[in-house]
């Protein structure tokens, strides 16, 4: 099942900031637990895996990739999303933060890191913020995923959940079609949500389409409570990030959802992006 949501959509913060931190992160019952597992080196020892996979792509400005980029290392050392980590079952989680454009493009920030306190969150707050922000060219969600799937093996620690957690402005429109390589997420159990960011009126000029929160649903995301956090309104970019992790983290959907997301015919063609580089560039 897959959800989306606006960042207007759901107050997250408030609700983890009041109080409510134990409900939103208890697990689900049914869920495996690390007394099930057959053996004592797969019991989970983190609550999630996250991989954040952030696009660099020409069609985000310098203030879009500077503010992204702040936005993430705020969100990682903020006071809700420090008490969302400590309600936890096992109180800690590992996550990757890395950088993609083409197929080829995937730049490593932050490998695997335990984010386990104020400690922790402060030291990869500071490395997320370090490396100069760059810029490169195409846009290749399927190649982003396709990169992220095997660093889930390179993690020394088994978590509850392993979700991969993708933002972009554009469609794929290199590498391999998206479809594919989301449905090879999904065949390992790994969840799949999306921060689809449309700040800018669609432009031909820079390979961007009207509804991409509908792309993101139909095309991109998926796994048991995936999600989607638009943000179409620059001065919310970082609540949004802020939302999508809290989230995450506490391994809940959106309390409020807009809309449900049916698996049925995708509202937008799951190769539009490929179709508007046929047509501009004609290869």
């Amino acid at each position: 099942m897959r959800w989306y949501v606006s960042i207007g959509a759901v107050l997250v913060a408030g609700m983890l900031a009041g109080g409510d931190v134990a409900a939103l992160a208890a697990p689900a019952s049914g869920q495996q637990s690390g007394g099930e597992m057959a053996e004592k080196e797969s019991t989970p020892s983190v609550d999630v895996e996250l991989i954040i996979a952030v696009d660099v792509s020409y069609s985000m400005d310098m203030d879009e990739l500077a503010v992204q980029r702040e936005g993430y290392a705020q969100a990682i050392v903020s006071k809700e999303f420090l008490q969302a980590l400590k309600a936890g079952p096992n109180g800690k989680i590992s996550v990757t933060y890395f950088e993609w454009a083409a197929s080829s493009d995937q730049k490593m920030i932050i490998p695997w890191r335990v984010i386990d306190g104020p400690e922790s969150a402060d030291a990869v707050s500071a490395e997320i913020m370090k490396t100069p922000v760059r810029r490169a060219s195409r846009t290749s969600i399927s190649g982003a995923i396709y990169y992220a799937i095997p660093l889930f093996d390179e993690n020394p620690h088994r978590g509850l959940r392993r979700v991969i957690d993708i933002s972009g402005d554009g469609p794929n429109n290199n590498g391999t079609p998206i479809t594919p390589a989301r449905d090879a997420a999904l065949e390992k159990g790994i969840v799949i949500n999306g921060l689809p960011i449309m700040v800018k009126e669609p432009s031909y000029s820079t390979m961007d389409i009207e509804n991409l929160d509908w792309y993101y649903e139909d095309c991109v995301i998926g796994g048991p409570g995936s999600f989607v956090v638009a943000i179409k309104d620059r001065e919310k970019f970082k609540e949004a990030i802020r939302t999508k992790l809290l989230l995450e983290v506490a391994g809940r959907t959106p309390e409020h959802p807009v809309i449900r997301v049916a698996d049925k015919e995708p509202r937008v063609s799951c190769t539009i992006g490929e179709k508007i580089w046929q047509d501009r560039w004609g290869r």
